[in-house]
Formats: structure tokens, sequence, C-alpha cells
């Protein structure tokens, strides 16, 4: 085959082959077709898409350019959870002690934060001592002992992928449904799950800003699914403000315990039980409870006290220090600046991807991999969309490490553009559910 040939075909918006679809990956793992070809090629895809068995013929070869994952010691249906991100998703660290106290084990490869996004990996991290790099042959152990493993992921799983990434993210390459899609199913399927529920953001701290860009994703992914025969859920969410009450690493694992003591915010507890029951449905765990029921336990069982039992397990079983009153942070946050209403009536809309680029700002996150974190850094939000404000009350406010700098300067500076976030009605302000939609 001629890796021109596949260009020009692909050009001309006719069908790639499996056969020509596996070349490319080939050579794209192995090195043997150069960086300018391949991102030709995928320039062509951006332009002309491609067909599902297309997208799905490629999500396999990258996932074929690796290793697979064995969860065979997994009980029962492994599944899996992925987020395609937001700002202030600590959805991660509270459901996999949640489905564990369902006896449904989680094998969790997450990634650090990268623009206005947050990262797993990274909000573990500001526990001291916790090991997100754990070795492959550790996960069954670790799954045995506490039901769930969290690790950073794994060079070996769909190497292909992490090389087309990076070329997508340096070609104006990385806005293309297809490329989306069989990027996240291909390391998905290598981790070896059996059934997936893909929480699928949403809005304006999303990278799909509109309805239209999150069905079409989430319609891409469940069909690369069910035709390579893993049982596919998707969970379209609403990521239109921040979720929750703060968005940074220390900040977003103390909201964390909040919500496992009875103290956490409304919209993250709705999102979190609403992805465990599908996740407990694939697993078959639900022990005969209908929806509602299984809702509602999964609210009891988060709230008051074992979810907790098996988050504290999970953080000691990875070296995680804790002391009494839970878990020992890096670094603490501090309060630099609170910033107050300028007006009296409703918050109407925050936008979520600028709140996310402040925090990282503050040292909440990265711009480029190699950025340093600073732990305690980040946002709390004392009004979300809806409540009602009065002039000089305080909305949000910015914090860094405590034994962090950050100057006055650059505080004041942010405290302008938090005021560009946050937009004021005269009017009451309906609240909307944030779980647009099921597709199961």
């Amino acid at each position: 085959m001629n890796i021109v040939d596949i260009i020009l075909k692909k050009r001309y918006k006719q069908d790639l082959t499996f056969e020509e679809i596996d070349y490319f990956v080939r050579g794209v793992t192995d090195g043997s077709i150069p960086d300018y070809q391949i991102s030709a090629l995928l320039m062509a895809i951006v332009l002309n898409g491609m067909h599902r068995q297309e997208m799905t013929n490629l999500t396999l070869c990258m996932a074929d350019s690796g290793t697979y994952a064995d969860l065979s010691y997994c009980r029962g249906i492994p599944v899996d959870k992925h987020s395609t991100g937001g700002v202030g998703d600590k959805v991660t660290p509270l459901l996999l002690p949640l489905l564990a106290t369902f006896e449904v084990d989680s094998v969790k490869l997450s990634g650090r934060g990268l623009g206005f996004t947050g990262g797993t990996i990274d909000k573990f991290e500001s526990i001291k001592g916790f090991n997100t790099a754990i070795p492959t042959a550790d996960f069954p152990r670790l799954v045995n002992e506490t039901g769930m493993v969290l690790s950073a992921q794994t060079p070996d799983l769909a190497p292909a992928d992490k090389i087309l990434y990076a070329l997508r993210d340096v070609t104006g390459t990385v806005d293309s449904i297809p490329l989306i899609a069989s990027s996240i199913m291909s390391k998905k399927i290598a981790g070896g799950a059996k059934a997936l529920v893909l929480d699928v953001t949403c809005g304006s701290g999303a990278f799909m800003k509109t309805r239209e860009r999150a069905d079409k994703l989430a319609a891409a992914m469940r069909t690369i699914g069910r035709l390579a025969q893993i049982k596919t859920v998707c969970v379209i969410t609403d990521m239109d403000q921040p979720l929750g009450r703060t968005c940074g690493n220390t900040l977003e694992m103390q909201e964390v315990m909040e919500t496992f003591t009875g103290r956490g915010a409304p919209d993250v507890i709705r999102v979190v039980c609403t992805l465990a029951v599908q996740l407990i449905k694939l697993a078959k765990k639900t022990g005969g409870m209908s929806d509602e029921d299984l809702y509602k336990e999964c609210e009891i069982r988060l709230t008051t006290g074992p979810a907790l039992a098996k988050f504290f397990e999970l953080l000691a079983s990875q070296g995680g220090e804790l002391s009494p009153s839970g878990p020992v942070y890096r670094e603490l946050p501090h309060e630099a600046m609170r910033i107050t209403s300028p007006v009296d009536g409703y918050v109407k809309h925050i936008q979520a991807d600028k709140i996310g680029m402040i925090s990282v700002k503050l040292g909440a996150g990265r711009v480029q991999k190699t950025d340093e974190i600073d732990y305690g850094a980040g946002i709390c939000f004392y009004a979300k969309v809806g409540d009602r404000v009065r002039r000089g009350d305080v909305i949000c406010s910015l914090c860094h490490g405590v034994s962090r700098n950050v100057s006055d300067d650059l505080l004041f500076d942010l405290m302008e553009e938090i005021y560009d976030c946050y937009e004021f009605s005269d009017e009451p302000v309906e609240t909307s559910d944030p779980i647009i939609k099921i597709l199961d």
C-alpha cells in the first residue's frame, strides 16, 4: 500500500478499508509514516469525516497497536467510566468508592489536567503519599483488597493514539468527532472493559460546547461500542457552569470529603449517582432494585458513610496519608481574595471555561505538560446559577497554596476576569437538571 493513495482517497471523500486503516495505524506506531503524511490524512478526516465502520476500524486498530489489559480478576463484568472533561469535575473520587459498596470492581486509568479541564491524577496526587504510578502486576491484588485501583494511564495501551493525539494538538485537527471518539474508545477497549458509561459533558466548560456536538459525539461512541461488541451507555451532562462548589486539586478533594459526609453540592450528587446507577446495571449488581430505588440507595451510601469507608481503603492501599479527620494534603488552600457581587439580582450564567483558565493562572493547572502545579490553588464558588445575591455578597474566592506567593496585581487582574465570567439577571433564573440525556 501507499500512504499517498490513502490520503488522496480520503481527500476525495471515499471510505477507507480496514486494511488501509490498519496499514496507516501500523505506520504511525512504528514510525515508518512521517509526521507530515500522518497530519495530511488527519486533516482529510477532519474535513471529510468517516463512516461509522471506518471510525470503528480506526478505533480497533489503535487499540491493537499496544497491549490489552486482562481484567479477568474482577468480580463479575468489568466496567469502566470516562468523562470528556470539565471544570470542577470531581466525579471519579466519589464514584469508585460508591461502586465498591455494590461489589462493582473498578480499574480506572486516568490522566492529568491540561488547559482549563482538571485531571483526576492531579486531584489524587494532592494527597500526600498517594501513588498513581501503579504497576499493572499490582492491579489484581489491589482490586482484591479494596475493589478498585486508580492509576495513571500506561504507555503500552493504544500507543498509536498517543502519537496521533500529540500531532492533532499541533496541527489544528483536535476538533473532529471521529478522531475524538476513536481516541477515547481505543483506550477504553484496550483497557479491558466489557461495558462502558461515558459522561459526555456539554456547555461552556466542556470541549463539546453545544447539545448538537455532544449528541454527535455520544452517538459516535455508542456506534463504536456496538460494533466492537462492548455495551456502551452515554450520559450527557451539563458543564455550562463549574460542577460543584470548587475547582482546584486540594479544594476539590476537600469537597469530595464534604460530599461523603452529607454536605455535598446537589449537582455533584446528581451526576455521581446517575452514573453509578448505569454502571451498576451494566455490572448486573442491582440486586433486583428498580432504577429509582437504586438511585436512592446510591445517595444513601454516598453520603452516610459506606462510600467514605471505601474511599479511605482506596487511599490507604495506594500509600495516601490519613489523619483522624481525613486525608493529609500536600498543600492546603489559602483564601487570598473574596470577590463580591456588583449588583442585586440572580446569577444567570457562569462562563466555565474562562473560570477554568483563571484557576490555571492561579496555579491549579497546566498550560504546558511541564508546568508545576500549586495543589492548593483554585476557586471556591459561593453563588451558582439561580442563586439570589445582593450587592456586596461574596460570589467566589481565589485561593493559592499556603506556602505560595501570588502577587496582589495578579489577584486584582483575575478579579476583573472573574467579573467577565458572571452574568446577572433582575428576574429569577430557572435552574436545570445537570443530567441532560441518557442514551442506553
